[in-house]
């Protein structure tokens, strides 16, 4: 993982645990590249009790993957953020 993301997730940490009360509904949203099974390999990621939705581009090079799931900590979501993004050419919105 390079400098800046780290630095972004980080920043996105100081954010969650500053501004919410937790357990917390929190909308999770990944452009993930349609090869190499990647969009099998994010919602594996994802918290099971996660309402999933998929949006493709217009070419089908990419699928946006979004899960709105209840969590329990900055923590958790700042791990799924991290092993999904770990992925070649995923990007975390």
């Amino acid at each position: 993982m390079i400098q800046n993301d780290i630095k972004r997730l980080e920043g996105l940490r100081e954010l969650l645990l500053k501004n919410k009360v937790w357990p917390l509904k929190y909308m999770f949203k990944f452009i993930v590249p349609n090869c190499n099974d990647n969009v099998n390999k994010v919602v594996a990621m994802l918290p099971k009790s996660g309402e999933l939705h998929f949006n493709n581009s217009k070419d089908l090079r990419y699928v946006s993957v979004t899960c709105v799931a209840m969590m329990d900590s900055a923590d958790s979501i700042i791990d799924i953020t991290r092993q999904a993004t770990s992925i070649s050419g995923v990007m975390s919105l």
